[in-house]
């Protein structure tokens, strides 16, 4: 009677937390969706594959084994999350996933640009966003934030976000298992989505396209407002421009010699990122030998004693399309420099 009594209940667990799912899953808006599967329960994400449609397009092709892959421990056909971990789980910051190997270092074999769109931030708990290893270096892994992560705008995709299963995402620990990922249509539009290699290939053609078409008129928009603002500017071949604010005297340091710097940084903007005046004490330095940006030696090395200048750094001899701290990817920057002695 017991054993009868204890199945009878296990069914009716089972029944009730099914009915709990199809509920959840009868809410649903229009759209795609991403069911997790996991060790601690399910996780519902709403998947942006209109604002994202290659980062979707990758995740769901994946998903559902219609995506062609680098070679590997999975192949074209496999459901490609299916019995993955939850390898790298940060409390209080995020649960990530998506690594064939379970170490953080594997992917689908290929690797595909970012696709930022201004509108998608990590601005709350339960933010699905791709993992990479720097810009352009997409590929499998992905990770649901547990709360804000602002840092990470315009660094990594955000492609969707929870809209059932947030306490699940809090539970999960490392080496959880995602057991599978289905993805759910909801819609016209979304049944119509085509998720397949040719779908992707033409979706990274257009994007490779508009990006360098965003590229270049940034580029003319940049370049009309340094006119504008620096209409004195000289340009030297590499590309540095700048202005002589106020005359030096003597001659100038040679490659090696320790330079005294005092300076202050922006962006284009205008935006302040550093200052050696706020801190009251300039820095000491070998120029010509690569420590600093460059940008910086090339000027340095034409300046002296006491002269000041603006420099117009290119993002080329600054820090290129990695950036590096509050100095965004490809940024061009703006230093008022002057070389206060050198020896």
């Amino acid at each position: 009677m017991y054993r009868i009594c204890t199945l009878f209940v296990l069914i009716i667990s089972c029944i009730l937390l099914s009915g709990e799912s199809g509920m959840a899953q009868s809410k649903l808006k229009n759209g795609i969706y991403a069911k997790f599967d996991t060790s601690k329960g399910e996780i519902i994400c709403l998947l942006e594959y209109q604002k994202t449609p290659l980062t979707v397009t990758n995740f769901v092709a994946l998903a559902e084994g219609t995506k062609d892959l680098g070679g590997g421990a999975k192949a074209k056909g496999d459901r490609f999350y299916d019995g993955l971990k939850f390898h790298r789980v940060i409390p209080d910051f995020m649960i990530q996933g998506g690594c064939p190997l379970g170490t953080g270092t594997g992917g689908p074999g290929y690797t595909f640009p970012d696709e930022i769109d201004p509108s998608l931030t990590h601005s709350k708990p339960g933010v699905l966003s791709m993992a990479n290893s720097g810009p352009g270096t997409n590929g499998s892994q992905f990770f649901i934030t547990h709360v804000a992560t602002p840092w990470l705008d315009g660094k990594h995709t955000v492609f969707g976000h929870v809209v059932s299963g947030m306490d699940v995402v809090n539970k999960i620990e490392g080496d959880d298992l995602l057991n599978s990922v289905e993805i759910i249509r909801v819609g016209e539009d979304a049944e119509n989505f085509v998720t397949t290699q040719e779908s992707f290939d033409t979706l990274l053609a257009n994007l490779d396209g508009n990006k360098r078409e965003k590229e270049l008129a940034a580029l003319e928009e940049e370049q009309d407002l340094i006119k504008k603002q620096w209409p004195k500017a000289i340009t030297t071949p590499s590309g540095l421009k700048y202005v002589v604010v106020e005359e030096g005297e003597g001659d100038s340091p040679k490659s090696g010699s320790v330079v005294t710097v005092h300076y202050t940084g922006k962006l284009l903007s205008g935006k302040k990122f550093d200052s050696s005046y706020d801190r009251g004490e300039p820095i000491d330095f070998p120029v010509g030998q690569g420590q600093v940006i460059k940008g910086w030696d090339e000027a340095l090395l034409g300046m002296k004693k006491g002269e000041k200048r603006v420099l117009i750094i290119p993002s080329d001899l600054g820090y290129g399309p990695a950036g590096r701290g509050p100095i965004p990817p490809n940024a061009t920057m703006i230093f008022d420099v002057e070389l206060v002695d050198f020896q």
